[in-house]
């Protein structure tokens, strides 16, 4: 084997290195006084109980899953078992991921929010460091143990085989059961994690800061610890475990189809080129991306704003971007053979280059779009607080438009990508423009998990009690980070769109592979398939409603609990009584570990049961429907909830409505907290899990395409034999030909 294969998890011990590092310099920070360290304590306690439970019930998910692929029967005799091993590796990496993210979280929080009493640049070094370690250390994982997987895999199906032998596409096959835990985990983490953190900061909104007219973060209200506890447990441990499945998901999917490519003239690899590419892409963008961390920083000089912060940023993530532009040229050059063809569509690697660069032109589109829908001063926020000054409910419905409208650019970006990336490579190229897109992860996480570092940094400073001055500086922080997180989520669904197009290609080739003829399309003018894609473009809305729900009916116990420590603790308002807080830490904990798993188990039954009972041809269907009305919901869900954030955030410094100046406490900024709760689920609970819901239902797809091709093998596919009608015209008897859709040539 080259010796190339072996640097990809180099790669990933390297990233795993630079986090240790990083995360000891952020350790060795100054922590403050003794009440800031006692709230830290307090939310870190309350995160890692939390994080335990979860993981505890996760646990016996992993192992049930894992007995039954072990005795799923495919067409590989001995891979099942292995795909069982592989799926706990990758649900364990998924999990460590979420876990070094809290670790680190929970300690940056307190850091920076001393570093504030000293300066903002400071202070968004220590989180935004914190962040840095968090998505190294995500990025770190998957490169290691996908590309770790595959070297043992490789070596023991396939020691010296070419990239024809059928030991190979087992290689492949096991691989997918890694994705397979990966995002299993990730769905249950973020689901999970979205529900505990909007339920506490919904019920701590509505009674603190509507009811009570307190501040945000304020000491005396009993949810405020919960409320920071949710910032880690889901935007944190959630989000780093929704991003390895998708990190993973990626690469997969570009491996599968490089393993179906093919060169007239071979190449140095022994095929395996457009294989090992998306791994080495994904590796040199770890390197690529610790040196863009050098260019996130703030000048004293600068002063105190959302523009300096969200500029240092910005000069990370396109520094990533050009970076790996460059770094990819050589890579592509020095790997891949000058012709490839993958199912009759011949491309170049020049092509496979330019579908790289179509991959970062959309990542760097999408973040645009959605920075502008979500930030603060852009026509949308200011759109919404112009029309908090008549109530909730013209909040409301502002920021359900701009969510709508947040939609149509994007979706025309992500179409022209597809479209662009396929005609310079075919389905190969929609494929690495994805891993293209993805090879900047790891400062994408950063820059996202900077957010929730700096809202705890505000929740401690409130809580503490710090000066005016040092709020301040935290509140820009996290209003930057509420801009980030929402580009984040933007760039994720993206790459999710893309990813699970090439997921779907790939499900169709292992099917045709395995006995059941498609002809190469899913025809949608048959009734089963075309009922198919009405179910499952259902899914995403069932899903969103469950979990909506679930963070309805948690904050409604929330809101209870809180009126009743007001009313029965003496001396909360005052400042004099101490409110427990612990019952709303164990509210929150309780009711996302039940909810969670009716949306979780949704994700994953329905693809299997779509095959198994319908056929493979229904559930090509079925994927495409899922798909398409997942990401429209995802981009609808984040940029609402964005926007709702940054616009009740703008009253904090002061608006300008009508001509007349309105501050927090203000009737309109009372209703842009309404929008905001209803926004909170959105953008942190169901939004975001639409990437991953849409790519687990691919991934149980391919992972079942075997066995339900083989069940279904003997019944005549509709796309093989199409049903031939004859048409009597002048005379004459003619037979139409069939009309065929998602061709996937």
């Amino acid at each position: 084997m080259t010796p190339l294969f072996y640097l990809v998890p180099g790669f990933g011990i390297l990233a795993l290195l630079y986090t240790f590092i990083k995360g000891a310099w952020v350790t060795k920070q100054e922590a403050g006084n003794a009440r800031m360290t006692e709230i830290a304590t307090y939310i870190a306690e309350g995160a890692m109980a939390f994080l335990k439970a979860e993981y505890k019930i996760m646990s016996y998910f992993v192992v049930i899953a894992a007995i039954l692929l072990a005795f799923m029967g495919n067409s590989s005799e001995h891979s099942s078992p292995l795909i069982a091993v592989a799926f706990i590796v990758g649900a364990f990496f998924s999990a460590l991921a979420g876990f070094i993210g809290m670790r680190i979280a929970t300690k940056a929080n307190v850091r920076t929010a001393h570093a504030a009493r000293t300066s903002l640049s400071k202070a968004l070094a220590v989180s935004f460091g914190g962040g840095s370690v968090m998505g190294l250390g995500v990025a770190g994982l998957a490169v290691l143990g996908l590309g770790g997987l595959f070297i043992i895999l490789k070596m023991y199906f396939a020691p010296t085989a070419a990239v024809d032998s059928a030991e190979m596409e087992r290689v492949i096959e096991v691989l997918t059961g890694f994705s397979l835990g990966a995002e299993s985990i990730a769905l249950f983490a973020r689901v999970g994690g979205g529900i505990y953190t909007k339920a506490a900061d919904v019920g701590a909104d509505l009674v603190g800061k509507v009811e009570a007219g307190i501040p945000e973060d304020d000491p005396r209200n009993p949810a405020t610890i919960a409320d920071n506890v949710g910032d880690n447990v889901g935007d944190v441990a959630g989000m780093g475990a929704d991003l390895f499945g998708s990190y993973v998901a990626t690469v997969l999917a570009t491996m599968v189809l490089g393993r179906e490519t093919s060169s007239a003239a071979g190449d140095m690899f022994g095929g395996l080129a457009p294989v090992l590419l998306p791994m080495l892409i994904a590796g040199v963008g770890i390197v690529l991306s610790m040196i863009a961390t050098l260019f996130v920083r703030v000048s004293d000089s600068a002063g105190i704003s959302t523009s300096a912060v969200q500029r240092a940023l910005n000069m990370g993530n396109y520094g990533s971007i050009v970076l790996t532009a460059i770094a990819c040229y050589f890579l592509v050059n020095g790997i891949l053979p000058e012709t490839m063809s993958l199912r009759g569509h011949e491309f170049t690697r020049n092509g496979v280059y330019a579908a790289i660069l179509v991959g970062l032109a959309v990542g760097t589109l999408m973040s645009m779009i959605t920075e502008y829908y979500t930030a603060m001063g852009k026509r949308p926020v200011l759109s919404i607080i112009r029309q908090s000054a008549t109530g909730g409910a013209t909040n409301i419905i502002g920021g359900l438009a701009v969510g709508m409208e947040s939609t149509f650019l994007p979706i025309l970006v992500l179409a022209g990508g597809i479209y662009g990336a396929h005609y310079c490579a075919g389905l190969y190229g929609v494929a690495i423009a994805a891993a293209g897109m993805m090879a900047t992860t790891a400062m994408q996480l950063a820059i996202d998990a900077f957010g929730p570092i700096a809202d705890n940094a505000g929740g401690i400073a409130e809580m503490s009690e710090l000066p005016k001055e040092v709020r301040e500086k935290t509140d820009v922080l996290d209003a930057v980070g509420n801009t980030t997180a929402a580009t984040g989520k933007g760039f994720a669904i993206a790459s999710a769109a893309l990813t699970s197009l090439a997921l779907f290609a790939a499900y169709v080739g292992v099917v045709e592979k395995n006995g059941f003829a498609l002809n190469d399309a899913i025809n949608i003018y048959h009734a089963d398939v075309l009922a198919g894609l009405f179910v499952g473009a259902m899914i995403p809305f069932i899903f969103s409603s469950l979990a909506i729900r679930a963070v309805g009916e948690a904050a409604m116990s929330m809101v209870e609990e809180v009126r009743r420590q007001f009313r029965e603790i003496p001396g909360i308002m005052e400042g004099t009584g101490k409110p427990e807080y612990d019952k709303c830490v164990a509210i929150s904990t309780t009711a996302s570990l039940k909810k969670m798993m009716l949306p979780g188990a949704i994700a994953i039954i329905s693809p299997l049961l779509m095959g198994f009972i319908l056929g493979p041809e229904v559930l090509g269907g079925f994927l495409a429907g899922a798909t398409v009305s997942g990401v429209l919901m995802g981009m609808f869900q984040n940029n609402a909830g964005g926007a709702w954030d940054n616009a009740k955030k703008s009253f904090e410094k002061g608006v300008e409505i009508n001509g007349e100046i309105f501050y927090k406490k203000s009737e309109p900024h009372k209703a842009s907290v309404t929008g905001d709760t209803v926004g909170d689920p959105f953008k942190d609970t169901s939004g975001p899990s639409m990437n991953i819901l849409i790519k687990l239902m691919s991934i149980v797809a391919l992972v079942i395409a075997p066995t339900i091709s083989v069940l279904h093998a003997g019944k005549a596919a509709h796309a093989a034999a199409p049903v031939k009608k004859e048409v009597r015209v002048a005379g004459t008897i003619t037979a139409p030909k069939a009309t065929k859709v998602f061709t996937i040539n």
